[in-house]
Parts: C-alpha cells; sequence; structure tokens
C-alpha cells in the first residue's frame, strides 16, 4: 500500500510542517524526524498527524504516545501539526498532507460534523484515514478507514451509573438532588457523549435536577469561571458533573475560594472524567468521588492498525479501547503505574 516518496517530496514535507504552526512539540518532533535520513525508496512510513491542541494534560499524554510510537525506530516518519482548537486549521493540515502524499492521515477532529469534503479530498487522492480519540460525523462512513478511541457515550453512562449506585449507598436514592454540568468544547464527541450517556440515566430518576450545564471548554480556566457563575447561582449543588479532568481542578479552586466543601464529606459530590493522574490522587484522598477512564495512550492501537494494513489487512471500522470507572475503593492499585 505505501508508496515510495520522492527525496525533494520530503524536503517539501519538512518545510511545510516547520512553516505550519503549533505548540512546543512540534519543532522538537519535526526537527528530530526531520534529522533522521529518509533517502528515496526508504522504508518509513509517513504518517501526517493533526491534533486537537494542547488544552490539558490528557492532551498532553495523548500528543506523547503519537510522538513515541511513530518514531524512526518505529519505521516512521512523523508529521505533527496542533490545530490550536481550531477545525479550519487542521482541514488546512490535512490538506496539507494531501498535497504531499503521506501514506496515512491520523486526527483527533476538534467537533464532529464539517469533514465532509476534506475527507472526500484524501479519498480522492488514495491516503488511508485514521480518526483518533473524538468522532466524526459524516454522510458516507467509507471517508475514513478506522476511528480509535474510548466510547464516550458509555463514559457517560458509567458516570450516571455510578451516582446511581452510591445515592442508593447514602440513602438518597429518593432525594432530590441537584446538578451542574461542565460541559466541554461544544458539538465535540466527548462533549455529546458525555452528555448524552449521563442524561440517559437521568432520565430515569425525575428527582435529579439539573440546574444547567454550560460549555467551559475542558480548560481549567474556564472551569474556574463557570463553577464560580454556578455558584452564585443556585442556593444549593449536590452532585457536580465535569466533563474531564483540568475544569473540575478549575471547579474545585471555585469551591475552595466560596468555602463549599466537596468530595467524600463534603456537600457538592465531584464527578470527573479522563483520570488523569493528579485527580487519581485527589480521588485516592477524597477530593473526587468518582473519575471515568478515557485513556490518552492511543498511539499503539493506531500502529496496530497501520501494520495491518501495510500487509494488506482488513481492520475494523470502529475500536474502543478499555476504560475504568476509579474511586476510592480501587484507585490505589493503578495510581503506581499511571504515566500520566
Amino acid at each position: 500500500m505505501k508508496q515510495k516518496r520522492t527525496f525533494a517530496a520530503l524536503l517539501a514535507m519538512i518545510s511545510l510542517c516547520t512553516a505550519l504552526t503549533g505548540c512546543a512539540f512540534r519543532p522538537q518532533s519535526v526537527v528530530r524526524q526531520a534529522d533522521t535520513e529518509h533517502e528515496p525508496g526508504s522504508s518509513q512510513i509517513i504518517v501526517g498527524y493533526s491534533q486537537i491542541g494542547s488544552e490539558s494534560a490528557w492532551r498532553t499524554a495523548n500528543t506523547q504516545s503519537f510522538q513515541e510510537t511513530f518514531s524512526p525506530e518505529n519505521g516512521y516518519f512523523f508529521l505533527f501539526d496542533n490545530a490550536r482548537q481550531k477545525q479550519e486549521n487542521q482541514i488546512k493540515a490535512i490538506r496539507s498532507f494531501i498535497s504531499q502524499q503521506v501514506d496515512y492521515i491520523v486526527f483527533s477532529p476538534v467537533t464532529e460534523d464539517g469533514w465532509d469534503t476534506v475527507l472526500g479530498e484524501a479519498k480522492d487522492a488514495g491516503i488511508p484515514v485514521i480518526v483518533s480519540d473524538r468522532s466524526v460525523d459524516v454522510e458516507d462512513e467509507s471517508l475514513y478507514t478506522a476511528w480509535v478511541g474510548g466510547d464516550m457515550t458509555a463514559e457517560g453512562v458509567r458516570a450516571g451509573k455510578w451516582l446511581e449506585q452510591d445515592l442508593e449507598k447514602s440513602g438518597r436514592a429518593d432525594a432530590d438532588i441537584n446538578l451542574v454540568v461542565l460541559q466541554g468544547t461544544a458539538r465535540s464527541s466527548a462533549q455529546v457523549g458525555r452528555s448524552k450517556g449521563f442524561e440517559e440515566v437521568a432520565k430515569q430518576h425525575p428527582n435529579w435536577h439539573i440546574l444547567a450545564r454550560q460549555d467551559a471548554e475542558f480548560t481549567t480556566a474556564r472551569g474556574k469561571e463557570v463553577m464560580e457563575h454556578y455558584l452564585k447561582s443556585f442556593d444549593r449543588i449536590d452532585v457536580l458533573v465535569s466533563q474531564n479532568d483540568d475544569m473540575t481542578f478549575g471547579a474545585m479552586e471555585a469551591m475552595d475560594e466560596a468555602g463549599v466543601t466537596y468530595g467524600k464529606d463534603g456537600q457538592v459530590t465531584v464527578i470527573s472524567f479522563d483520570s488523569v493522574k493528579k485527580a487519581l490522587e485527589m480521588v485516592q484522598n477524597g477530593k473526587i468521588n468518582a473519575d471515568i477512564e478515557c485513556s490518552p495512550l492511543l498511539g499503539p492501537y493506531v500502529d496496530r492498525l497501520i501494520k495491518k494494513l501495510e500487509k494488506g489487512e482488513i481492520v475494523p471500522r470502529s475500536n474502543t479501547v478499555d476504560e475504568k470507572v476509579f474511586t476510592q475503593e480501587n484507585v490505589a492499585r493503578y495510581l503506581p503505574d499511571r504515566r500520566y
């Protein structure tokens, strides 16, 4: 499947990648990859990867997973672009990868929709596209070869089921429960899926009252800002559902400053998502009640798919990674091996 690239094309790719804007990871990655010898006829597989941005600890770990996996030592020439949370930047990067005839395009989409045209261009160019982490909503699913990531809707359901069980254990199953939600980037698959899954469970409990849902952009600063607004707007909040750990950290700052207790022995039950190490340490010390895992270590999964495609094998279109729910009861056994 892999085409042989000319040295001139490689030089153009290096120049392009150096020119594209991005976070601190990209220049280091491109320089390191460009310094390796890539002569005409090289067997290295050329992968163009467009990352959403660097908005969180989870995203940083996700980027590192790809950089470590798609290394020259593993047989790859890796081109990395940071889209800085803008879909137009990702579309521009994907078109650049197409023009340079990379072997594979991998990207984590900012939002679910708006990809039909550019992915159609990749298909016409004969370049397989692998979608990572978040998903895309396209009319023709043949526009991408495979998707790898966590089941966001299932993650939302897990959060709802955990709350259901926790309220039963505490004798509050029939009590009125006031909830607020910190949502992630609007229309992203994480926001859509986690909202949908949690609310599927919430609808079964008429005594659960979702007071507000607001986009906090998956960032600590915005999480704090929105939580400050919630604390001023509502007399009683029983549960905070925060769709990623960074927003949770911001919300905790807001509650600390307002004198509101939270966690195992506090006024507000905290449910978070992603399960970065810092958050799991807070689960262990009782500050976060439950954290729903979403693994950022997706590089090896994509690598396995590419290796199969290189052999001419058919790969599953949907590839879901295993994920857990962390609580104070089980988190200690996983913390020592947490890399991110």
